[in-house]
């Protein structure tokens, strides 16, 4: 039996997909669900993929069956072992685990094959000798019949003759192939004597050089569904169209069990792209780091940046399953991770683009440490010591000389609360010889400490800081939206042509406390008032890198109040 993660025990959801599931357990049809995630390993998982296995899992989850993770390995010129791999810990990652239910299409091939030799035998199957583009200029159209094949009366025998050779390797590709036996006329094009088995000379990453022959997705999966007995194949819209060759291969072949298939509306989300050929593209061309680059809506890129799976599971729950394609704002996704990161990640000070300040009438080297709350949102976090002194950096945009009217940080004669330390007045500032202000001398008030005041007075602002004596260099990556327009490529616009050449901004010379610098690689935190930041892979011991998560502001919100 699958076991949600944390998290997904929560009030019962319903949705059409679940009412279907319940009413075939209420009817005895089924005893518990057993469904499947069936990804292709030739690419890395996105976020589309993330709700459709937060709901084939959940579903499962939920009443009591289990789900089969089964790769549908039938394309070996596009399949690599890197994606398997990379596959398989996506999935758990998000929280989830099939079991002893590892599968692979690869694993039936044998029966596939005789099943495709029961077809020919039952005149439902046919080797073709046309080419891929007399197939296709044969099919028909939308308004239009097909036109039947010459080879589509061939003899069963020598059909099943031909079939053997090209599983023993004597036709290159593109030679023949084996197509069903169904309409020509068919209104539905999958149903024009459907391909079900091509010529692939190359190495699979499984069985190796051990066949030449594989099978279509659409032979292979529904097949596939009932050798492990999914009762509910639940698929995105774009295959309610082969739903009738689903279910004619299986009225017409000899399978163990007839599974149910169950579109749902595939996810889209604005200022993203996930088409597996675009995201290909972006890394083959170098346009990204890679597949984990914290700017692709991959499952890996996302967990770079920073984004919890449990934040990626609420925001599945959060949009639920739909019959009908929509595109879904960026900004929920963004909301739903705030929601976590603002309960579960600590604050820490980073400085950005650092300032001096020196506080004149402080004691010489004193250090002092300044207790810290780790997590206002959760008590049981404590607190931690934060060293304070004499120099301190804090953001340059948090000065200004001659400041406009409604900026309360600091300028000249301005006193500022710094955060759980001492009120300062800014009384002096210094420039190099090209004017650009290079430090502020200020003087601190020694009753304020912890940033208080015991005469009440409140500063308009409160600034955060960090010591230069005890800070840490960093580099920071900043992330915005890999694509500038909201729908990309809309109205048959380049699509590249749309990608935000200002995604990524990196920062050097950042400053943050110490605390930062032993953080592991995947650690989240909040930099105060900045936003979310994760330690990203390329830090060094001495040179840790953060990743912008997102920023604190959450404008989706904000358009959810209004509307």
């Amino acid at each position: 039996m699958t076991t949600p993660p944390a998290g997904l025990e929560g009030p019962e959801r319903r949705d059409f997909i679940r009412e279907i599931v319940a009413a075939d357990v209420a009817a005895g049809r089924v005893d518990a669900p057993v469904t499947r995630f069936p990804p292709e390993p030739n690419g890395y998982l996105h976020i589309g993929h993330a709700k459709s296995i937060c709901l084939n899992f959940g579903v499962a989850a939920e009443f009591g069956g289990r789900c089969h993770l089964r790769f549908d390995d039938t394309n070996p010129e596009k399949e690599e072992q890197e994606f398997l791999d990379a596959i398989e810990a996506d999935v758990r990652w998000l929280g989830f685990d099939w079991g002893e239910h590892l599968y692979h299409a690869s694993d039936y091939f044998e029966q596939l094959y005789g099943w495709a030799g029961h077809l020919i035998e039952a005149g439902l199957a046919y080797v073709d000798d046309q080419s891929a583009d007399q197939i296709r200029e044969t099919r028909g159209t939308l308004t239009g019949p097909g036109r039947d094949s010459p080879w589509r009366d061939r003899p069963a025998a020598e059909s099943l003759d031909l079939f053997a050779r090209m599983r023993a390797g004597e036709f290159p590709n593109g030679a023949r192939v084996l197509r069903a036996r169904i309409d020509m006329a068919s209104p539905n094009l999958n149903l024009r004597d459907p391909i079900l088995y091509r010529i692939v000379h190359a190495s699979h990453p499984r069985t190796g050089d051990a066949w030449c022959v594989y099978p279509t997705y659409d032979f292979a999966h529904g097949q596939s569904d009932a050798i492990e007995g999914v009762t509910h194949s639940i698929c995105t819209l774009e295959f309610e169209n082969h739903r009738p060759l689903y279910d004619w291969l299986i009225e017409h072949l000899p399978v163990p069990h007839v599974p149910r298939q169950v579109e749902f509306a595939r996810l889209n989300l604005t200022h993203t792209v996930l088409s597996k050929r675009v995201l290909l593209r972006l890394v083959q061309e170098g346009r990204v780091r890679g597949w984990d680059d914290p700017r692709m809506p991959t499952i890996s890129g996302l967990r770079r940046r920073g984004f919890p799976a449990e934040g990626i599971r609420d925001f599945a729950a959060m949009i639920g399953v739909a019959k009908t394609d929509s595109v879904i704002e960026v900004g929920q996704l963004e909301f739903a991770v705030r929601a976590v990161l603002n309960r579960t990640a600590p604050r820490r000070f980073g400085v950005l683009d650092p300032l001096k300040v020196v506080i004149t009438n402080w004691p010489g080297d004193r250090i002092e440490a300044m207790e810290v709350v780790n997590n206002p949102e959760d008590p049981a976090a404590g607190e931690r010591p934060v060293a304070f002194g004499r120099e301190l950096w804090i953001e340059r945009e948090d000065f200004l000389e001659e400041p406009p009217p409604k900026f309360f940080r600091l300028a000249p004669g301005r006193e500022v609360r710094l955060r759980n330390a001492y009120f300062i007045t800014c009384d002096e500032v210094v420039k190099d010889e090209s004017g650009t202000v290079v430090e502020l001398r200020c003087t601190y008030d020694p009753a304020t400490r912890g940033g208080d005041a015991p005469d009440g007075r409140r500063p308009k602002a409160t600034l955060h800081w960090v010591s230069t004596a005890h800070a840490v260099p960093a580099e920071i990556r900043l992330y915005d939206h890999l694509f500038a327009q909201p729908f990309p490529g809309a109205g048959g616009t380049d699509l590249f042509g749309d990608l935000n050449h200002a995604s990524e901004t990196i920062v050097h010379g950042a400053m943050l406390e110490p605390a930062l610098a032993d953080a592991p690689v995947g650690a989240t935190v909040q930099f105060e008032r900045l936003g979310y930041f994760v330690k990203d892979p390329d830090s060094g011991p001495d040179a840790p890198v953060f990743n912008r998560t997102l920023t604190l502001r959450d404008t989706w919100a904000r358009v959810r109040a209004s509307g």
